[in-house]
């Protein structure tokens, strides 16, 4: 099954969706599930994971909507407050819904860099494997250093890094990144989503080889069984199209075998969010 690991939807709210900036203007506007299904079905893909775009609760109904009306939707990345003192209640409520798989916090939008080491918020993270959660971090390359030190410890929970942390494509920074990257990368609990690196790049004039030594350092350090595709659509349209997103990876990934090709777009995420194949 071929699985875009990491999408959104939205009906645009300038207060809900206040990230969105002055130069995000092109994507001010309704994504929804019928805008990617042909794009999903002309490009050989099964299904999707949906990922929220704003914390509340609310988005988590939204995703379920959507999910139980289209059956490309085969899991969602929901929001939770971790840090509640309820949490419990929340995560068994939220249990009952087979196509919630994790969830997400916007860590990289949080002032203190320091957040996901905060007691109240680690509670939360300890409390998602009983459940069988996942949980993605969305961070830049200063919060490698936390989200190591968070990931390794809980051994038994699993944890994937959206958009490869955010590396500064666009200004070819990558020693610092590298170094915390594949730090990371050796705790066998952390993944890795290739995506969003079109939005890290110039937006207007990137080339396909200004890619290749970031995806040269995640496969070397994570290997291709905890690496996943996501598009990240439909931000990724801000830079590219979601055709040519896809041809990046297609293109680099075309030197492995077959079998490790299906790992990477589809067999990975299928497996991590344990994804009903039928």
């Amino acid at each position: 099954m071929r699985i875009d690991s990491h999408q959104h939807f939205w009906k645009y709210d300038p207060m809900v969706h206040s990230w969105m900036d002055d130069s995000m203007k092109s994507i001010q506007r309704d994504f929804l599930p019928y805008d990617l299904k042909p794009i999903l079905e002309e490009t050989g893909f099964d299904g999707c994971i949906a990922v929220q775009a704003s914390q509340t609760e609310t988005e988590n109904s939204f995703l379920l909507s959507f999910a139980h009306q289209n059956n490309f939707i085969k899991g969602i990345v929901g929001w939770v407050d971790l840090q509640s003192n309820n949490i419990i209640d929340r995560l068994d409520h939220y249990s009952q819904f087979q196509k919630i798989k994790g969830f997400r916090h916007i860590l990289q939008d949080e002032p203190d860099i320091d957040f996901m080491l905060h007691p109240s918020f680690i509670n939360g993270i300890s409390k998602l494997n009983q459940y069988g959660f996942t949980y993605d971090i969305l961070i830049y390359p200063d919060h490698l250093p936390n989200a190591f030190t968070l990931a390794k410890s809980f051994p038994n929970q699993l944890f994937v890094i959206d958009h490869l942390a955010k590396p500064k494509i666009k200004k070819q920074e990558i020693a610092n990144w590298s170094k915390q990257i594949k730090k990371i990368a050796a705790l066998e609990n952390v993944f890795c989503k290739v995506s969003g690196m079109v939005t890290e790049s110039d937006w207007n004039n990137w080339k396909e080889e200004n890619f290749k030594p970031y995806l040269d350092i995640v496969l070397d350090a994570f290997g291709i069984e905890r690496l996943m595709y996501g598009s990240d659509w439909p931000v990724c349209t801000l830079s590219s199209s979601y055709q040519n997103t896809l041809k990046i990876v297609r293109e680099y990934f075309s030197k492995l075998s077959f079998s490790e090709q299906e790992l990477f777009f589809g067999g990975n995420a299928t497996s991590f969010y344990n994804l009903d194949v039928m």
